[in-house]
């Protein structure tokens, strides 16, 4: 599940407890009102309990969850301002490297957003065109380099980046 429907699921779910329990407490008001018994009012108080706390969990969860991305981006953006230099020099390493293989200007785009981690689908939605166009451009991308794929692209790029293994 993507980050953004976990969000929503979790932001939908405190909201559906929230609604139940501020139903249950409503219903339990009014029985109490009109002298519905101990038993009864003793269920329907477990269940506001039950829906209270659930609603309670959620908003934690998607408050830590916040938290989390929060930092992550942080320590992204940290990063990325610390190694400046770095990835300026890379991206313009690899720039060279796609004039050098003869892309055209799609196929460089294709080539940048596949180093990313993008899906095809997610490139088609980017770029405004269909998945079939970026398999494609894909496919012409590595026939033109001489690369089997996604996993060579990026190595061929990282690969001598990374330490050696120990």
């Amino acid at each position: 599940m993507s980050d953004d429907a976990s969000g929503n699921w979790r932001t939908g779910a405190a909201i559906l407890f929230a609604f139940i329990a501020i139903l249950i407490a409503t219903d339990l008001w009014t029985d109490s009102r009109e002298g519905a018994g101990f038993t009864h009012l003793s269920v329907e108080t477990i269940v506001l309990a039950t829906a209270a706390s659930g609603a309670l969990m959620m908003s934690r969860r998607m408050r830590a969850v916040s938290l989390a991305l929060a930092q992550a981006k942080d320590d992204a953006e940290r990063w990325r301002g610390e190694n400046h230099q770095l990835v300026s020099g890379l991206s313009a390493a690899i720039k060279a490297q796609f004039q050098a293989w003869s892309l055209t200007e799609a196929e460089s785009d294709i080539g940048l957003l596949l180093l990313k981690g993008l899906s095809h689908k997610e490139i088609a939605d980017i770029r405004q065109t269909s998945e079939r166009t970026v398999r494609e451009q894909a496919r012409s991308l590595y026939r033109k380099s001489n690369l089997s794929g996604r996993n060579d692209l990026a190595a061929f790029f990282l690969e001598d980046l990374l330490p050696a293994r120990s």
